[in-house]
């Protein structure tokens, strides 16, 4: 009898055809879910059969309370190698190995730019306005070469963005609670005397920190009134970095020039939630990591944790 295995949030339904499962095809059976689970019932019952599951970075949470009402899980994989929403010690409790897989840092700083070029030249708006026989020409677009590209954190993703943005001729300076000087001057940024002064003097600001209690609404409402008006905030990182409804609050008040978001504090974000309505912001649906390549980095690791897994000599473990 061969073993189950779920794919989570594969909502594009490419997993199993992105990378070459034949390998597992004789000992394991595998069962994509092409919609997000909502709640902790829902998830537990449609895991109960199975043995192996493959979740997508972070977007699904595995913690004790989960973990116990899954017996038969055995294998849980997830991409990439940092997970902060898996109890490792709940899930060595119950027997289950967690692995990671190789994951690339290219696809967030490509959405990053996107998000940025996008909000700078008005994109959306003049697209929707040509399709739609609207106006020609409405908006006047914000020059990238000489204004300041304010970066929240500098690590391998932060750095990659501050070399585009270099290359745009953009005036770079960074911040984060532990940037040193050396690290800037490697990759050939400024460093901000401080995070109020990168917010206050940037024209556009992106984040690109990892999510602890020091950066949990790191950006609330006193940090985003330092803004310029004209200013652009971009954040492609963690949701709760910056405070949701303050910045809901700057949109709609014309503070700031505008937002590009991919990452929200409940995902897929309800219908009816008042991002999806909100003035000055373009949204996507956590695009960050979602690449061909990527995809098929993953879910091809994956396949080489369950062979590695069945053979006694677990790949990439986490915790």
């Amino acid at each position: 009898m061969r073993l189950r295995c779920a794919v989570l949030d594969d909502y594009q339904s490419v997993a199993t055809e992105i990378a070459d499962w034949s390998p597992v095809a004789d000992t394991v059976e595998v069962t994509t879910f092409d919609r997000h689970f909502t709640d902790e019932d829902a998830l537990a019952a449609a895991l109960a059969e199975f043995e192996i599951v493959v979740t997508l970075r972070e977007r699904v949470a595995f913690p004790a309370s989960l973990l116990a009402r899954l017996p038969r899980l055995r294998l849980l994989i997830a991409s990439g190698m940092r997970n902060t929403v898996i109890d490792y010690a709940a899930a060595e409790a119950h027997g289950v190995t967690v692995c990671g897989t190789p994951s690339s840092s290219t696809p967030p700083v490509e959405l990053t730019w996107a998000l940025l070029l996008g909000l700078a030249r008005g994109i959306v708006v003049e697209h929707n306005a040509v399709r739609a026989g609207g106006p020609w020409q409405s908006t006047v677009g914000t020059d990238l070469d000489g204004h300041r590209l304010g970066l929240l954190g500098l690590g391998k993703i932060g750095a990659r963005v501050a070399q585009v943005g270099l290359a745009f001729g953009m005036r770079v300076s960074a911040w984060s609670q532990n940037l040193t000087a050396e690290r800037a001057d490697e990759v050939g940024v400024e460093l901000a005397p401080s995070k109020e002064e990168l917010l206050a003097g940037s024209d556009f600001v992106s984040v690109h920190l990892a999510l602890g209690d020091r950066t949990r609404g790191l950006l609330g409402a006193a940090e985003l009134a330092l803004l310029k008006p004209t200013a652009f905030l971009v954040n492609t990182s963690r949701s709760a970095i910056v405070d949701q409804d303050a910045l809901l609050a700057a949109l709609h008040a014309g503070r700031i020039a505008g937002a590009g978001l991919d990452v929200f504090d409940v995902e897929p974000l309800p219908a009816d939630h008042p991002l999806r309505s909100a003035p000055r912001l373009l949204a996507t649906p956590h695009l960050g990591y979602v690449s061909r390549s990527n995809y098929a980095t993953y879910y091809s690791a994956a396949v080489e944790n369950i062979q590695a897994w069945l053979a006694g000599t677990p790949l990439r473990r986490l915790g």
